[in-house]
């Protein structure tokens, strides 16, 4: 499991959000310049981000991105999910029903499964509102 700057900075810029919640919508340009990013990157994680219904975009003069979501009801993994964030600590497990002939016989398999549910378990059970603390 390695979670890409994709799934990092998309938690990044919804944390940001909820922070400026206040200032209405805010620009790309401004959550760019804020978190370090290039505009052109925040445009399309953002433009992800409102795909899956975590913002809202506005277009026009006054407008840009604002949260749509509580971000006590706005899960880590929900966004890790929706970034396409693969979250299996080995590859056996990303395949669902899992494909390896061996799976049968692995000994090491319920290890892994172990890991994988506590990794899962993990990111579910943080907010975007636990980060903000």
């Amino acid at each position: 499991m390695l979670v890409s700057t994709r799934g990092r900075y998309a938690l990044r810029f919804l944390v940001d959000l909820a922070e400026n919640i206040d200032e209405g919508y805010i620009t790309t340009q401004e959550l760019a310049e804020r978190q370090e990013v290039s505009k052109k990157y925040a445009e399309r994680l953002m433009a992800s981000l409102s795909r899956n219904n975590f913002v809202e975009a506005q277009h026009g003069a006054g407008g840009g991105y604002r949260l749509c979501v509580r971000p006590e009801d706005c899960r880590v993994s929900d966004v890790l999910s929706a970034m396409n964030e693969e979250l299996a600590p080995v590859a056996c497990l990303s395949c669902n029903p899992n494909e390896c002939r061996r799976a049968a016989d692995c000994r090491t398999l319920p290890m892994w499964e172990k890991l994988g549910n506590m990794i899962n378990d993990f990111f579910e059970g943080i907010t975007v509102a636990d980060l903000m603390k």
